[in-house]
């Protein structure tokens, strides 16, 4: 790959580890829902639930993750965080048959996993500063190339074993963690802008009701992201069910997810091309992102057959690959040093927007199927380029303000 021939061999092997990583936990996820209900004979409201509960998990562990990063230290939080979500992982295939147990640990393996996402990405903002943004990117699509590989396995490997997919999850998770030990073991501990260290006791530290009164760093940005992953629950909850009912085969919804995770790699030059010419902050590719949901949407409504969600899940993808990337970029640009806080925070709310779309949007599409469903999300999306453009506005404002006050 020779986008890669410029950057340095430490952020190759960063890379390779986050791959396998992404694949190992891919591996599981999309099976628990089956393995409920196939292998401890559940109802589908139990798989839900258990959903659920791992998904409240990763909002807590965002927030955790974000806002321990410089008391604990990110060596502390990385490592011990993945290392306890390969424990919880590895105890699976001895307690599943203890119900109330089961849930408990499906809901701390959410929070250990989520506990290090804003700490891995606040981390290489740190470590990489002059080329944060693009390298963000690069992890984005390296860790979708690693969850194709792991869906594409976790099928097979379901057939010879449930008990086997966790244990390989496991095992990756575990393995990212020695990668974390040994590569931050070898960081100079004085290198500066890479905090490796806790903060002193003695050293200056914002409390948390005084960086949540910081506004403009977050809670816009936050609020268009939850809309965004809220509305794009439209997937799983309207699209699927929809593709069943006309009557096509499994395999079809199957393709859609296959042409995402092929235009995520495929289509860098498209989104390349749009952040050159049309939308070079952050700030603008996430009010870019919102519209390209939104278009999604809107082509659901009007074409909702196998060629129109086809079209629309193009759509889905570009804007997908235009907010991914930019969230943490912004953050680490305008937080310093307080970023994994907002990282966390931001994330948690994202993670919110994920675990209430699937309900409310069972609801909507048990009552009039895929058409109402469309328009919550079309309505969504709208509230999404709304919190964007306040975002950008809303910063621009204080940027221009910061300037005069030196200026004068």
């Amino acid at each position: 790959m020779k986008f890669l021939e410029s950057y340095p061999k430490e952020v190759k092997i960063f890379l390779a580890a986050s791959l396998i990583n992404s694949a190992g936990g891919s591996l599981m996820w999309p099976l628990t829902t089956m393995y409920i209900f196939d292998e401890l004979g559940r109802s589908m409201t139990d798989a839900g639930l258990v959903v659920m509960i791992q998904a409240f998990g990763g909002i807590i562990g965002q927030l955790l993750g974000g806002a321990l990063y410089h008391r604990v230290g990110v060596k502390r939080l990385i490592v011990g965080s993945l290392a306890l979500c390969a424990l919880g992982l590895f105890s699976l295939p001895f307690i599943s048959s203890y119900w109330v147990v089961y849930m408990i640990i499906m809901g701390f393996i959410g929070l250990c996993n989520a506990v290090s996402m804003p700490a891995i990405q606040a981390f290489v903002g740190f470590r990489f500063a002059d080329r944060r943004g693009e390298l963000f990117n690069v992890i984005y699509v390296a860790n979708n190339i690693g969850v194709a590989l792991g869906t594409a396995l976790s099928g097979f490997l379901a057939d010879v074993s449930y008990h086997l997919t966790f244990v390989l999850n496991g095992v990756t998770s575990a393995v990212f963690a020695l990668f974390f030990l040994n590569y931050l073991n070898q960081l100079d501990k004085q290198e500066g802008p890479v905090h490796l260290e806790r903060k002193s006791k003695t050293g200056a530290k914002e409390s948390i009701p005084a960086l949540l009164g910081n506004t403009r760093i977050y809670l816009y940005l936050g609020l268009g992201s939850m809309f965004l992953w809220l509305g794009n629950s439209i997937w799983n909850t309207g699209v699927s069910p929809h593709i069943i009912s006309e009557g096509l085969p499994k395999r079809a919804y199957g393709f859609l997810w296959t042409l995402n995770g092929i235009l995520i790699f495929a289509a860098q030059p498209v989104t390349t091309w749009i952040k050159r010419k049309f939308a070079k902050e952050s700030s603008a590719q996430m009010t870019a992102s919102g519209i390209f949901y939104l278009l999604a949407y809107v082509v659901i409504l009007l074409l909702p057959g196998y060629a129109g969600l086809l079209f629309a899940m193009v759509l889905a993808t570009l804007g997908e690959m235009l907010v991914s990337p930019a969230v943490p970029a912004f953050i680490s640009d305008h937080a310093y040093k307080t970023a994994p806080f907002y990282i966390g925070v931001a994330g948690g709310m994202a993670a919110f927007g994920r675990m209430i779309g699937p309900y409310f949007m069972g609801i909507l599409y048990d009552h009039g199927g895929l058409v109402p469903v469309t328009w919550l999300s079309i309505a969504i999306a709208i509230m999404a380029v709304a919190s964007f453009v306040i975002h950008s506005l809303h910063n621009r404002a204080a940027e221009r303000s910061l300037s005069e006050s030196i200026g004068g």
